[in-house]
């Protein structure tokens, strides 16, 4: 189960470095349709959630410690204000339609969240990692005092 936990967790981490390849296809579509994010929001919205919810179960059935399953479960709650954050981006028009800056500063709002979540699926992946691989149970410390040769 851990490996299986390390492999999900590799793919989970590919799904979300491909959200930012997709999003930059939708904003780089031209002429930008409906169409134009059709990969970044399936992905979102689909894959991101299902690997996520494969992520906790694999972690709770490798009997991973509380702190590693909280954290695996953490993407999902990000996941879900992406698209609260998205929702509010795109309400945050004027009486035109056209983006405001208070929309566009929300719209941005949306990217640094999917940089925190990359950044806690990296924190997964390190600790599935290390579940994986334990330290031996008779190692000792090694403490290098300053000054010393190492």
């Amino acid at each position: 189960m851990r490996k299986a936990l390390v492999i999900v967790t590799t793919v989970l981490l590919v799904a979300f470095a491909l959200q930012f390849v997709f999003a930059a296809v939708g904003a780089f579509t031209k002429p930008a349709g409906e169409g134009a994010y059709a990969l970044h929001s399936v992905t979102g919205m689909v894959v991101i959630p299902v690997l996520t919810l494969l992520t906790i179960l694999l972690a709770v059935l490798a009997k991973a410690p509380g702190r590693l399953i909280g954290l695996a479960a953490l993407p999902l709650g990000l996941v879900v204000l992406q698209g609260l954050i998205a929702m509010l981006a795109n309400a945050s028009t004027d009486a035109a339609g056209a983006s405001t800056p208070f929309g566009l500063t929300i719209a941005g709002l949306h990217a640094v969240n999917g940089i925190i979540a990359v950044h806690v699926v990296v924190a997964v992946l390190r600790a599935a990692r290390k579940l994986t691989h334990p330290a031996p149970a008779d190692a000792t410390p090694v403490t290098v005092r300053e000054g010393e040769p190492v």
